[in-house]
């Protein structure tokens, strides 16, 4: 997914402990969507290596665009796309074309470089709702080869009355072949009883956050003692060892977590970089088609957004 992201105020929420932050989403375009960005913002840019949060939908996409996000560059990441509902195609400059559904995970390695394109196809599901995760490359690492895998199935658990769909990392005794470069995690938390609760044992190096992608408008998730609602970001510093959780039937949770990646970060448009040069390097690259074709599809490439150098000052 590709964005311009101007904008990083947050608003703080009331809560209940002096180590439990929570925030509140800011809308996004992504092309014709409307996307919840839950993160970078101001007051957390990063958690572990998750740099970036997108949750969009679920939304009608039957009979108009859908998703459509042109072919664009991504550079010193991974990208971590998983739905709740509809069906995506992804396409990149290595020559991939997958079809992603819900409980499938498509995890792109940028590296080096790498160009892709996500779009509803012409025979898709009415229904769309996902959400759009990146994870930094670590130093030692951000310089790696592009890749793409495709997991169709991915490891489930059961902890109380949730049960924890794995997508990266390892919870709840429970690992996923998903590749990774650093310390992280990443799962699904489905509530499938009919008031579900369960102490999640979580590792107490990594940070986490929390926050609900689906339930009723009533339905509100407990963690740590706060309530939790859906356009919510909820942040637990390391040091902990389990998490209490509840929610009603229905709900769902993301998880993310990491340690600390203890490295400044450069983001501008789709790249994550650690200096203003390499921006502006991998600008000119993608303008001069250094990073390959995308094929298959219908439309011209992203231009990218004007560069104003003494935004890239500022390191998130």
């Amino acid at each position: 997914m590709s964005t311009v992201d101007a904008d990083l105020d947050a608003v703080a929420l009331p809560v209940t402990t002096d180590d439990v932050e929570v925030t509140q989403a800011r809308e996004a375009r992504v092309g014709a969507m409307t996307v919840r960005r839950l993160l970078p913002l101001r007051l957390r840019r990063s958690v572990g290596a998750w740099c970036f949060i997108d949750h969009y939908g679920p939304m009608s996409v039957d009979g108009v665009a859908g998703m459509d996000v042109p072919p664009h560059p991504h550079i010193g990441l991974q990208t971590v796309t998983w739905l709740l509902a509809g069906n995506v195609l992804h396409r990149d400059s290595l020559g991939s074309e997958q079809m992603i559904r819900p409980g499938q995970l498509n995890l792109m390695t940028a590296g080096l470089g790498i160009a892709h394109s996500e779009e509803s196809p012409a025979e898709r599901d009415p229904l769309l709702h996902g959400v759009q995760l990146w994870v930094a490359l670590p130093e030692r690492s951000r310089r790696t080869e592009p890749a793409f895998e495709h997991h169709a199935q991915l490891p489930v658990t059961r902890s109380g009355g949730l049960d924890v769909t794995v997508l990266i990392g390892s919870l709840a005794g429970t690992t996923s072949d998903a590749t990774t470069f650093s310390d992280i995690v990443g799962a699904q938390l489905y509530a499938s009883d009919a008031i579900a609760g369960a102490r999640l044992a979580v590792d107490p190096s990594f940070e986490h956050v929390f926050f609900v992608v689906s339930g009723a408008a009533a339905a509100m998730s407990a963690v740590g003692g706060t309530d939790l609602r859906p356009g919510h970001l909820l942040y637990l510093p390391p040091g902990r060892r389990e998490v209490q959780l509840a929610a009603t039937a229905g709900t769902v949770m993301m998880l993310l977590g990491g340690v600390p990646l203890g490295e400044r970060l450069l983001m501008w448009w789709n790249f994550v970089a650690r200096t203003p040069q390499e921006i502006e390097m991998a600008v000119a690259d993608w303008q001069k088609g250094r990073f390959g074709e995308v094929g298959g599809y219908g439309g011209l490439p992203l231009a990218p957004p004007p560069l104003d150098p003494s935004r890239l000052i500022r390191p998130r």
